[in-house]
């Protein structure tokens, strides 16, 4: 079974040029990226953490960054870290990359779906892995993250357990997640907290659905996924796409969205990766970003109740987490915990800047994109058949025929602008 490992890898400015987002701003969602200058950059790690696993076939870098105006540097710094990892068949998807598969995409007539693939959000660029994957002709598009290393030789092995496994009810595995470890072999999130936490506790609700999936059997359905270790056939990934426009939590809104098309996807408990989260990121801005994806993910929900060619997920199924936090009050709940943090937070306004948009811009967000993406997913499964046969693409990016980077090299400042939704 061919296979093809995607890594993602987000960068930044470099320490000490970094400033502060504004208090309610979701667009850059990404979590730990790589300061340029950091001289030990985490790709470097995951990626001789492979060297020692078997029967590795193709390996795809995605280089993503928090600015556009960063983006070649970053994709040269990614290139040249590469140089030392030669022995290893890896692919880099980097701007002159991505400007080839768009304009392959206008000459399909399919230019309506690039900005859904080049959006700046996780979902997104695990779509551009999928991409690739089709492109290669993979069987399974396994992800993993570049903040993780692998501890066994035999990884391939039990990422690909169970794929095509045909159960008793007549379902088959066609997509699976592992879970994370930290450096220290603990999958808890921490849940402490005080008073003002005490109707916000994910970590809490997370832990719990952890409990109930690591209960046997190996394999059984999931109610939250991993993005940094997921398995999939190329029968479902050609078929369900990652949402471009959640903030955060693409790994198991994907879930949902597999079984809103009618599948599924599995819990290995016998397959994980070791994650190193560094702080984890701001606690405000993870407030912030959860509260805009919980709400966009009732919307989801709500708007397919009315779409006849959806099944429907109930809130239940996927209970304790996300689903405690799926509800229509979420919104208020988000509020209410920001008028609490005014109590006691070190950033007290910025909690209640948070809250108070929860209540309105999250709802405007989400009533704005959410229609968007299931009229992405909708031409989805035709894009991706088109590009599976597209004879263009895979010589372009894998017989030697680069595009030519010559034209982006240097540092020229980046015209940027809002995001245009699809019409």
């Amino acid at each position: 079974m061919s296979s093809m490992i995607i890594i993602p890898t987000f960068w930044t400015k470099p320490e000490g040029k970094r400033k502060r987002t504004s208090r309610t701003k979701v667009e850059t969602p990404y979590g730990n990226p790589t300061p340029l200058n950091d001289p030990n950059p985490p790709l470097v790690r995951m990626l001789e953490s492979l060297r020692r696993v078997r029967g590795l076939d193709r390996i795809v870098v995605i280089v993503r960054t928090t600015d556009p105006s960063l983006e070649v540097r970053a994709d040269e710094k990614v290139r040249d870290l590469l140089r030392e990892f030669s022995d290893l068949n890896i692919f880099v998807m980097g701007p002159a990359e991505r400007g080839s598969l768009e304009r392959r995409l206008e000459q399909l007539e399919l230019h309506f779906l690039i900005p859904a693939i080049t959006a700046e959000s996780y979902g997104a660029t695990r779509n551009l892995g999928l991409i690739v994957a089709a492109v290669a002709g993979a069987e399974v598009a396994i992800m993993l993250d570049d903040n993780e290393v692998i501890e066994s030789n035999d990884f391939l092995e039990t990422a690909l357990y169970g794929i095509g496994q045909s159960f008793e009810s007549g379902a088959v595995c066609l997509a699976k997640t592992g879970f994370y470890m930290d450096e220290h072999g603990d999958w808890k999130r921490d849940e402490s907290g005080d008073f003002t936490d005490s109707l916000w506790k994910p970590a809490a609700a997370f832990n719990q659905a952890m409990v109930e999936v690591l209960k046997p059997p190996r394999l059984q359905l999931a109610n939250l996924a991993f993005g940094g270790a997921m398995a999939l056939h190329r029968d479902i990934y050609m078929r369900v796409a990652f949402d471009p426009w959640i903030g955060r939590g693409e790994d198991t809104d994907y879930l949902i969205n597999a079984r809103m098309l009618g599948q599924e996807v599995y819990f290995d408990d016998q397959w994980y990766v070791t994650k190193y989260t560094g702080s984890g990121g701001d606690p405000l801005t993870r407030f912030k970003q959860d509260a805009f994806r919980f709400v966009y993910e009732h919307r989801k929900l709500e708007f397919a109740k009315s779409q006849v060619d959806l099944q429907q997920v109930s809130i239940k199924s996927i209970s304790p987490y996300p689903g405690d936090f799926i509800s229509s009050g979420i919104g208020r709940r988000a509020f209410a915990t920001g008028l609490f943090k005014l109590l006691k937070s070190d950033d007290r306004g910025g909690y209640f800047a948070a809250g108070r948009a929860a209540l309105s811009e999250a709802s405007d967000y989400a009533r704005e994109n959410c229609a968007n993406y299931f009229t992405f997913q909708r031409a989805w499964a035709q894009m991706m058949e088109r590009i599976w046969e597209d004879v263009a693409l895979e010589p372009l990016f894998f017989e030697g025929n680069a595009p030519d980077r010559t034209a982006l090299t240097g540092q020229f400042r980046a015209i940027t602008g809002s995001f245009k939704a699809i019409d």
